[in-house]
């Protein structure tokens, strides 16, 4: 097989492994990235433990500014935003142009690769 042909190969099938790892639903809680080390200053992972920001457990499915006890920005509140991969994705690019007025104050995680992960480890808890 040409060298071309199995790099053309070997792209595909990495493209697809990155895919399903990133896209598929989790069933068991996947290993704390490193990435997350920027969350946990803030959220913590353990339901009904508040920090500064929301506890982040069972966030997959929840719709944004509704966890009880968390004092939400009106904008996340008013959101519409229901937490799943594609408004995580959003999200942690920049929390500020996706929800203008929201009070958390990060910057987003820019590295596609690092954001994936932690969406896919989001999505467990």
């Amino acid at each position: 097989m040409p060298f071309t042909l199995r790099l053309s190969a070997s792209l595909f099938f990495l493209a697809m492994a990155l895919m399903v790892t990133t896209l598929a639903p989790a069933t068991a809680q996947q290993a704390r990235p490193p990435a997350f080390a920027q969350c946990a200053g803030c959220h913590s992972t353990q339901a009904g433990k508040t920090l500064f920001g929301p506890s982040l457990a069972g966030v997959g499915g929840r719709r944004a500014g509704t966890l009880p006890g968390y004092a939400y920005s009106p904008a996340l509140k008013a959101s519409g935003l229901t937490w799943n991969a594609k408004t995580l994705d959003r999200w942690l690019i920049s929390p500020k142009k996706t929800v203008p007025g929201t009070k958390m104050p990060f910057n987003g995680i820019q590295d596609p690769k690092s954001r994936a992960q932690v969406i896919a480890y989001l999505l467990t808890l």
